[in-house]
C-alpha cells in the first residue's frame, strides 16, 4: 500500500476511534439538541455565518466517515436554521460527505475488490457503466440500504465521481426538504403538549408517506424512460389484448370480461392450449386406459383367477382424442365469446407496448389499441442438441398423440414426471420401455426415498430404468436405431424402435414482438417479470409457462388473477403474485404430489424441521383396495404443528395433498388436521394418521406419568 493510502487509512481510523472513544455520539443525539437548544439559537443569532460554517464542516464530516447522526443533524439542520436555509445546507453538505467517503473506498478498497472479484462482479459492473447513474437515483430517491453503504459500495464500482456527486445532489434533495421540514416542527416543541401539534403531525406524517411517494415517482421515471421512443395513443379499443389462449390465457380473459372490461383473446393454434390438446387431458387419457390394462393383470390379488383384455393401441388414441373433444367445449371461442370476450383465431405480434398486430390464415391483418397486454404464450418441448437427433423421427409430449401404432421398443428420454408418467404407459400398454435419465435417480425434485419408491414399481412393471446414463449421439446401424449413452466412464448401447423426447420444456418467448420491444428474458429462458407479472413495460404483463418459474396448469390459472387484476386496476393497485403454497403431483403409479419443502430442499435451505411419516400400508381402505402401498410425508416446524411442506406417494396421492394445501394456505397445523373427523374407510384417514404420528411424537411424558399415578391411586 502506497503512503498516500496508508496516511488516509490512519487518519480515518484515528478520526473514527476519536468519535467512540470519547462518545461524541452523545452530542449527536436528539435529547442532546433539545437539551442545548436555547444556546443554540442564541450562538446563531449572534455568529450566523461562523454557525452555519461550523454545521456544513460538522455534517460533512459525519458523513464522510459514515458515523451515525447524519439524519438527527438533518432535524437538527431545520430546526436551527428553518426550512430554507436548512435545506440548502443539508442538500449540499450531504453530497459532499457522501463523495468523501465514496471516494475514501474506491482508493482504499477498489482495486482489491475487483482484482479478488472481477469475475463475479463483471454483471454489475456493466450495469453501473450503462444505468449507475439511474441505480444511485433510485436507491437515493427510495434507499433499499442505509445512505452511508451506498455509499461506500458505489466506490467499489466504476461509476465516476462527478456522476455520483450530481445524482446524489439530486436523488437526494426531496428527502432532504422532508427531514428539515421536520426539524423545524421539532424545534416547536417546549412540552409533551407539543406533541399533538397539527404541523408535527403533519411533518411525520409526510415523513411517513414520502418513501410511498418517491416510489411513485420512480416509477414514473422508469415509465417514462422505457417508453420514450414510442407515441401512445389517444385512445384505445380494448383494456386488455391477451396472447395464448391456454390455461393462463383463457383465465387472464374470463376475469377481465367478468369485470367487464373490453378484452381479446388471441391464438393462433388451439384454443385450450397444451394441457387441454397435447399435455395434461391426452396424457392422464392415456394414463388412465393404461391402468386398467394393469390392474385387470392383478386379478388375482383381487380373487379372480383370471381377466383377459384386448385391445388395439389405435383404439385406445382414438379414445384420447375423444376425451380431448368432450372437454373442448370448456375452452371453446364460442364459450368465452358468450362470456363476453373477443376470441380472434390468428398470429399475434405486439407492435408497441399499446399496438397488437394480428395475421389471419386468410392474410389479412387487424391492428388492435389496448391500454393493456397479457403474454400467455405457453411453453413447448424442449429437444437437447444431441448429435444424430433430428434423423429419429422422434416424438415428443406435442406429436405423441398423432400416432396409431404401439411402439415395440421405446427409449424414453427423460426421467422427469412427463417422462416417468408416459413411460410406465406406455410399458403397460405393451411397449418394451427404456428410460434414460442422465441424473442419479429419476424424478430428482422429489426425495430420494420417494423417488426410488415409484423406480422399484417401474422395474417390477417391465420399465429399464438406466439412471446415471448421459445421452450422447443417436446412430442408424444396418437399418437399426441406437442410443449411445456414457454410464459411468463406458459407452452404453440401447437398440430402439421408437424415441421419445421428454427431458423439458422451454418458454416461447421468439416470434411476437419481444426481441423488437426489448423486453428481457431471464436466464431460465422465461418472460422476465418483477412481483407483480409486469414486464419492463408496466402495461405488459406475462403469465403461466411462459412467466414460470413453475410450469403448472393450475399455476397458471393461478398467476392469471394477478396479470389481470394488476393489468386493469393497478393504477390504483397491485397484488404480488403468491407461491407460497403451491402444490404439485406427478400421476405415476404410486402417485406422488406435494406441496411445500420436502427434506431434499430444507436441507439445501438449511431449514430445520421435524418429519412425520405414516406408511400408507397400514391403512384399512388401502388393504382392502389392494393397493397398501405409499407414505405420507410431513415436515413441520421443530416443536410446532406449523406444517412446512407435506409429500404423498399412494394411490390418489393428487386428490389426498387438498387438505394439506387447505391448512398452509390458512395457517392449520396438524392439531387441527387431527381434530377433523374423516370418513371410515378412506384413503383420505392416512391424512389424519400421519398428524396423529406427529402428535404421539409430541405427547407430554411427564404429564401422562403423572395421570398414570393418579389412576393407580384411584384403584387404592
Amino acid at each position: 500500500m502506497s503512503k498516500s493510502r496508508l496516511l488516509v487509512v490512519a487518519v480515518i481510523v484515528a478520526l473514527v476511534a476519536a468519535f467512540f472513544a470519547f462518545d461524541l455520539a452523545q452530542y449527536l443525539r436528539l435529547e442532546f439538541f433539545k437539551q442545548q437548544q436555547a444556546s443554540i439559537d442564541t450562538y446563531y443569532h449572534a455568529r450566523p455565518l461562523q454557525a452555519a460554517a461550523i454545521y456544513f464542516l460538522v455534517y460533512i464530516a459525519v458523513t464522510a466517515l459514515s458515523l451515525p447522526g447524519a439524519a438527527i443533524m438533518t432535524l437538527v439542520g431545520g430546526a436551527v436554521f428553518g426550512l430554507g436555509w436548512g435545506t440548502l445546507l443539508v442538500s449540499f453538505a450531504s453530497p459532499v460527505g457522501a463523495t468523501l467517503a465514496f471516494l475514501a473506498s474506491r482508493l482504499l478498497l477498489r482495486d482489491w475488490v475487483q482484482q479478488r472479484f472481477g469475475a463475479n462482479l463483471r454483471a454489475i459492473n456493466t450495469g453501473i457503466e450503462k444505468e449507475g447513474g439511474f441505480y444511485l437515483f433510485t436507491l437515493r430517491l427510495v434507499p433499499a440500504f442505509p445512505f452511508f453503504a451506498i455509499n461506500l459500495l458505489m466506490g467499489l464500482t466504476p461509476l465516476r465521481t462527478w456522476t455520483f456527486y450530481w445524482v446524489s445532489q439530486l436523488g437526494m434533495f426531496a428527502g432532504t426538504v422532508v427531514y428539515v421540514n421536520a426539524g423545524t416542527e421539532l424545534a416547536k416543541i417546549e412540552s409533551l403538549r407539543g406533541i399533538l401539534s397539527p404541523g408535527l403531525l403533519g411533518a411525520f406524517v409526510l415523513l411517513g408517506i414520502f418513501p410511498l411517494i418517491a416510489k411513485k415517482l420512480v416509477d414514473l421515471v422508469k415509465a417514462r424512460r422505457v417508453y420514450a421512443r414510442w407515441t401512445r395513443p389517444r385512445r384505445f379499443e380494448r383494456n386488455l389484448v391477451v396472447i395464448g389462449a391456454g390455461s393462463g390465457g383463457l383465465v387472464t380473459a374470463l376475469i377481465a370480461a367478468a369485470v367487464k372490461a373490453k378484452v381479446t383473446l388471441i391464438e393462433k393454434h388451439k384454443m385450450g392450449g397444451d394441457c387441454l390438446n397435447t399435455g395434461c387431458v391426452p396424457s392422464k387419457a392415456l394414463i388412465r386406459s393404461a391402468k386398467f390394462v394393469a390392474q385387470a393383470k392383478r386379478a388375482r390379488d383381487l380373487g379372480m383367477k383370471s381377466v383377459a383384455v384386448e385391445f388395439d393401441f389405435a383404439d385406445v388414441m382414438e379414445r384420447v382424442q375423444r376425451v380431448v373433444k368432450t372437454v373442448e367445449p370448456h375452452d371453446s371461442a364460442e364459450r368465452y365469446t358468450g362470456l363476453g370476450v373477443e376470441c380472434i383465431e390468428g398470429e399475434a405480434k405486439i407492435v408497441s407496448p399499446w399496438e397488437v398486430e394480428v395475421r389471419k390464415a386468410d392474410g389479412s391483418a387487424r391492428r388492435i389499441t389496448t391500454r393493456a397486454i397479457a403474454i400467455a404464450a405457453g411453453a413447448r418441448p424442449f429437444v437437447p442438441p444431441i448429435p444424430g437427433i433430428e434423423r429419429m423421427n422422434y416424438l415428443t409430449s406435442e406429436n405423441l398423440w398423432d400416432i396409431r401404432t404401439l411402439p415395440a421398443r421405446l427409449v424414453v428420454l427423460g426421467g422427469g414426471p412427463i417422462g416417468s408418467e408416459l413411460a410406465q404407459a406406455f410399458a403397460r400398454l405393451g411397449s418394451k420401455v427404456t428410460q434414460v435419465e442422465m441424473l442419479p435417480r429419476i424424478l430428482i425434485r422429489e426425495d430420494p426415498d420417494i423417488s426410488a419408491l415409484v423406480m422399484q414399481k417401474f422395474v417390477a412393471e417391465g420399465v429399464d430404468v438406466r439412471v446415471d446414463h448421459k445421452a450422447k449421439e443417436f446412430r442408424i446401424e444396418n437399418g437399426h436405431k441406437l442410443l449411445i449413452c456414457e454410464h459411468q466412464g463406458a459407452d452404453v448401447r440401447i437398440e430402439f424402435d421408437q424415441l421419445l423426447c421428454a427431458v423439458g420444456r422451454i418458454a416461447n418467448t421468439k416470434g411476437y414482438g419481444l426481441e423488437e420491444l426489448g423486453i428481457p428474458v431471464s436466464k431460465a429462458r422465461t418472460v422476465e417479470t418483477n412481483e407483480y407479472l409486469q414486464t419492463v413495460y408496466p402495461n405488459i404483463y406475462a403469465c403461466g409457462d411462459v412467466a414460470g418459474p413453475y410450469q403448472f396448469t393450475h399455476t397458471a390459472a393461478h398467476q392469471a388473477w394477478y396479470a389481470a387484476v394488476n393489468a386493469l386496476f393497478g393504477t390504483f393497485r397491485k397484488f404480488r403474485a403468491d407461491y407460497s403454497v403451491i402444490p404439485w403431483a406427478t400421476f405415476t403409479d404410486p402417485e406422488v404430489a406435494r406441496v411445500g419443502l420436502n427434506e431434499t430442499e430444507a436441507k439445501e435451505k438449511g431449514i430445520a424441521y421435524e418429519v412425520s411419516r405414516y406408511g400408507i400400508e397400514d391403512l384399512d381402505r388401502a388393504i382392502a383396495d389392494e393397493d397398501a402401498h405409499g407414505v405420507v410425508k410431513v415436515l413441520s416446524v421443530p416443536g410446532k404443528d406449523r406444517i412446512l411442506g407435506v409429500t404423498i406417494a399412494g394411490e390418489h396421492a393428487g386428490d389426498l395433498i387438498a387438505e394439506f394445501v387447505t391448512a398452509m394456505r390458512h395457517g392449520l397445523g396438524l392439531n387441527k388436521i387431527l381434530g377433523t373427523i374423516h370418513i371410515y374407510p378412506t384413503l383420505a384417514e392416512a391424512n389424519k394418521y400421519a398428524a396423529g404420528v406427529w402428535k404421539k411424537a409430541h405427547a407430554p411424558q411427564g404429564l401422562l406419568r403423572r395421570i398414570e399415578q393418579f389412576h393407580g391411586w384411584m384403584r387404592g
